[in-house]
C-alpha cells in the first residue's frame, strides 16, 4: 500500500510503503538488526513498554539530536521502558555512531536488510528507501497507545508528547 504526500523531504512531498497504523491497535512484529548483526523482534521485548524512535539516518544532525535525547532522558525512566532507535542504517554505522556519541542508554537497530519495520509500521519511504521520523510508544502488551509521524523529515518529533505517553503507561501499572 502506498500513501501519498504525507510526508515531505525540503518541502518535497513523498510517498510511504505500508498500511497506516492507528493508536488502539495492535503492534505489528517487525525484524531489524543489531549493531552486533543480530536479528531482534518485537517479540524480543515482550513485557515491557516501548518508546520507538524512528529516524531516517543518524549521520544527519536532527537524527543526532534525536538519538541524544532519548538516550539522557532513558535514565529517567524505569528499565520496564524499552527505548529504540530504528533507522535504515548500517549496523556498522550505528555501532560507530553510539560510540562516538556516548549513546548507551537506548538501543539501536537497522532495518535496513528487509525494511520490516518500515513496510510494518508504513513508514518506509519510496523514493529514498529510509525511514519517515515518527516515534510509536507501545504498552506491555503490544498495543499502539501514542503515535506521530513528523510531516517534514527534517524537523524534530515532539519528545515531551513521547516521553509524557510513555509515562501515562507506567502510571496505569
Amino acid at each position: 500500500m502506498e500513501r501519498k504526500g504525507l510526508v515531505t523531504f525540503k518541502g518535497n512531498p513523498l510517498t510511504l510503503i505500508g498500511a497506516e497504523l492507528k493508536t488502539g491497535s495492535k503492534a505489528p512484529e517487525f525484524k531489524v538488526i543489531s549493531k552486533d548483526l543480530k536479528e531482534v523482534t518485537l517479540k524480543d521485548f515482550t513485557g515491557k513498554a516501548k518508546l520507538i524512535s524512528v529516524t531516517p539516518s543518524l549521520d544527519t544532525p536532527v537524527c543526532d539530536n534525536q538519538a541524544r535525547r532519548f538516550n539522557q532522558e532513558a535514565a529517567s525512566l524505569p528499565g520496564d521502558v524499552a527505548i529504540l532507535n530504528i533507522s535504515m542504517d548500517l549496523p556498522f554505522a550505528i555501532g560507530r555512531f553510539c560510540s562516538n556519541a556516548g549513546i548507551d542508554r537506548i538501543q539501536t537497530f537497522s532495518d535496513h536488510r528487509d525494511a520490516s519495520f518500515g513496510m510494518n509500521y508504513g513508514v518506509l519511504v519510496k523514493e529514498i528507501r529510509l525511514l519517515a521520523r515518527s516515534i510509536f510508544v507501545i504498552d506491555s502488551n503490544d498495543v499502539v497507545r501514542y503515535m506521530e509521524l513528523v510531516p517534514e523529515l527534517t524537523s524534530n518529533v515532539n519528545f515531551q508528547a513521547a516521553l509524557d505517553a510513555a509515562a501515562r503507561l507506567l502510571a496505569r501499572r
